[in-house]
């Protein structure tokens, strides 16, 4: 796992994670190169659930595969103490549908620029997956999107705290993920954590991850 120095916003490459210092180095199995096509492929072939609800908010969010010294990682965000929603949490980054955005990989670039300085030039998208309607009245499309190279990144400090890259293949060791049922709104359903981090990734952002995960390991 890399992190970004808050005071000064800007990705630290030099500052390398707990497994390499341990000797324990991660890498991801298979050339990037070809990971990365073939989830463009099977994202290609997926029949994503689409959830339209004038009722709810619509939104994205920018599930961010990055290529690194250590293989491929995930991109998260932790979230601010002053956020509206989800104060605090490990989450993709993302937001709120504006009107000049035309679709969902629209508005999943434009927050991402806005909350840590990716410029959607950085980015190629890979595809869509299902649509997830969260207890706070939004319905959330997570965007697929491939780094090649990481820029320098800079911080909306009233937004995010820390950026967060955890190896892809983490994620791929089911010891790593348990779950637990929780009742909202009168119903019961299955919330998922992964303890990868010193703070587990949970909720919203796990389900993203485990969805990617099960579509990477099918046929």
């Amino acid at each position: 796992m890399s992190f970004y120095d808050l005071d000064h916003k800007l990705y630290l490459p030099n500052i390398i994670s707990a497994d390499i210092v341990a000797g324990k180095e991660v890498m991801s199995r298979g050339l990037p190169l070809e990971r990365i096509v073939s989830i463009k492929e099977k994202l290609a072939r997926y029949q994503r659930r689409v959830i339209i609800r004038d009722s709810l908010i619509r939104s994205a969010v920018l599930v961010p595969i990055t290529k690194t010294a250590n293989g491929l990682e995930l991109l998260f965000t932790k979230r601010t103490e002053s956020v509206e929603h989800h104060k605090g949490q490990i989450s993709f980054p993302g937001g709120a549908f504006d009107p000049a955005d035309r679709t969902s990989s629209d508005t999943a670039l434009r927050e991402t620029f806005e909350e840590i300085g990716l410029s959607p030039a950085s980015v190629s998208l890979l595809g869509t997956m299902d649509d997830l309607q969260t207890p706070t009245g939004f319905v959330v499309t997570p965007v697929i999107g491939y780094i090649e190279n990481l820029p320098p990144l800079h911080l909306n400090s009233q937004e995010v705290a820390q950026v967060i890259l955890i190896p892809l293949e983490k994620f791929f060791n089911d010891s790593h993920r348990r779950s637990r049922f929780m009742e909202r709104d009168g119903t019961r359903i299955e919330v998922f954590f992964y303890d990868v981090w010193n703070e587990p990734v949970w909720g919203a952002t796990a389900l993203f991850v485990k969805k990617l995960v099960d579509l990477l390991r099918s046929a």
